[in-house]
């Protein structure tokens, strides 16, 4: 069945409601940070903070797959309605949350929301954009995300300071109601790809409990137990047992969580490869970026937030070069191979030089960085979409923004052990305090190597032009 083209008007009013949804999940992974210690006073449970963060991240991570899959069923428009509806009841239930239990349970709910504001603006873009003008759109996801990302902790530590922690999530509610009154009509218009269709529910449970067991793992080795312990030790295994029996699960099911098929497909692999680790150091940098600041190079808060923003100018600098440039370059994958390339380099020398660096040229080398990083993620996206089937595309975008967030989720706890770890003695200098980050910007530097090698072997295959010669392209099963 043939659609006619949507009115410029429509798509971006559809784009404009999809981006603020974007916002919204992306903003409430990181506003929490600056609120951490504050709420872990009032709620008189320090012990368990870093749950508040790392559960809403571990929810938005494994319901990712679902989303897209239940998009392809059931139509984009009653899935974005419903993941804004549950991501709103969950904000609510976070601001009136009495106990640190009741808080961290609200932010599993608003997860699982947040997984779907994300992972079905992207698909809804594919639906009404053709790939081979897709980039262009797709710099300005990229930016709302980076940008919500780095907002997060700055608006967070505003918002409870003068006012209270609560408003963190209250303020989700008038921006949820705008998200749904742009979309909720104009996705009517949108094509439906119906196939006969199931959800891998057992697929699901599996992925979430691997998911969970292994960030148990990683944020607790180290800390609380010794990497040797038992418990680490019998976590880490049960993890590995059930990611082998996830394996097995897609490779047997009628209808996997994530299809073979489009596992197997080596760009949806390639690039999904250089997603995770691109997005994944990315998200772990920036998050660990003003501890940094503030313990070695003696920045107060504030200055640290604002010590951020060439982090984030950057990186819509290169997705924007990235997106105008992709419709038009044959070999579109040169830039963002480059692009990480020299993020990696320029990550190498932090490692080494930091300690001798002035902090303009740690910001110059923090820009590179982050423009070598804006040209990977919307040629990775539009790349995958193009490689796959119409009816694929919500399955395939949301396969690849679970790898995504799974690639923040897991590297965010890796380089929180590393500087854990590195920290269990108390530095008496910022210098000391230095040193302790020479592993993290390895770390980082190594993140950027393997996505730049995934890119490599990335093919590269042409662009389509139009929405109608995606679907001739793809019109035999």
């Amino acid at each position: 069945m043939s659609h006619a083209p949507l009115p410029l008007k429509t798509i971006w009013t559809i784009l404009t409601g999809t981006m603020i949804a974007t916002f919204l999940g992306a903003l409430d992974q990181t506003i929490i940070a600056a609120a951490l210690p504050t709420i872990g006073r009032e709620l008189g449970n320090f012990d368990s903070i870093a749950w508040v963060a790392s559960i809403y991240l571990l929810a938005t991570t494994a319901v990712t797959p679902l989303y897209g899959k239940f998009s392809d069923i059931h139509g984009r428009r009653v899935t974005m309605l419903a993941a804004i509806v549950l991501f709103t009841i969950g904000s609510i239930a976070c601001a009136l949350a009495p106990s640190m239990l009741a808080l961290i349970i609200a932010r599993g709910i608003q997860g699982l929301g947040g997984g779907g504001l994300i992972s079905l603006s992207q698909t809804i873009t594919a639906d009404i954009v053709a790939p081979k003008e897709r980039g262009k759109y797709q710099i300005f996801f990229t930016s709302v995300y980076l940008l919500a990302s780095l907002m997060g902790p700055m608006l967070g530590g505003f918002l409870t300071e003068h006012l209270h922690w609560s408003f963190i999530f209250w303020i989700n509610l008038p921006i949820g109601l705008v998200a749904w009154m742009m979309t909720t009509n104009t996705l009517k218009l949108l094509p439906i790809h119906h196939r006969p269709h199931q959800l891998d529910i057992p697929g699901a449970i599996l992925i979430v409990l691997a998911t969970i067991t292994l960030m148990l793992a990683l944020d607790e080795g180290g800390v609380r137990f010794p990497w040797s312990s038992p418990l680490i030790i019998g976590t880490l295994a049960g993890s590995f047992v059930l990611w082998i029996l996830f394996v097995l699960r897609i490779r047997a099911a009628m209808e996997p969580l994530i299809p073979v098929e489009v596992l197997a497909n080596p760009i949806v692999a390639t690039a999904t490869v250089a997603a995770f680790f691109s997005m994944g150091t990315y998200v772990a940098t920036t998050i660990f970026m003003p501890v940094y600041f503030e313990s070695a190079r003696g920045m107060s808060a504030s200055d640290s937030g604002l010590a951020l923003i060439p982090f984030m100018v950057g990186t819509v600098v290169g997705a924007t070069l990235a997106g105008q440039t992709m419709g038009r370059l044959k070999h579109y994958k040169r830039l963002p191979l480059w692009g990480s390339l020299i993020a990696s380099v320029a990550a190498f020398a932090i490692a080494f030089y930091h300690n001798r660096m002035s902090i303009v040229e740690l910001e110059a080398l923090f820009t590179v960085i982050a423009i070598g990083l804006g040209t990977v993620l919307p040629t990775t996206t539009v790349a995958i979409q193009n490689a796959v089937k119409p009816h694929q595309l919500g399955t395939a975008t949301g396969a690849m923004n679970f790898f995504r967030q799974l690639g923040s989720a897991l590297l965010v706890a890796v380089f929180g052990a590393i500087l854990l770890n590195a920290g269990r003695s108390a530095p008496s200098t910022t210098v000391e305090a230095g040193d302790r980050f020479f592993v993290m910007f390895l770390a980082t530097a190594i993140g950027f190597g393997i996505s730049f090698v995934a890119l490599f072997f990335m093919e590269e295959k042409p662009l389509r032009s139009s929405a109608k010669h995606a679907a001739e392209a793809v019109i035999v099963d």
